[in-house]
């Protein structure tokens, strides 16, 4: 898969548990479904916590990537 183009993009680095979800949750609440979010965020735990999320809210993750201390992810708003 190439690169993704996100419709918003929230950054939660240097936050940790909950702050990810909390962020992603806030974001996704205002996006239309079909559109994508890209997360940004520091916290090796959310490397379970957003898939997870996804999977229990009906989103769907397309893409992770991680870059050293950086993880990004890019989900799809479900419908």
């Amino acid at each position: 898969m190439g690169k993704i183009k996100s419709d918003k993009t929230v950054d939660t680095s240097g936050h940790y548990c909950p702050v990810p979800i909390i962020e992603t949750n806030r974001a996704m609440k205002v996006m239309s479904a079909g559109e994508i979010l890209q997360v940004i965020s520091t916290d090796t735990g959310s490397k379970m916590d957003i898939p997870a999320w996804c999977e229990r809210t009906g989103n769907d993750l397309l893409k992770t990537e991680e870059q050293g201390k950086t993880f990004r992810y890019f989900i799809r708003k479900g419908g």
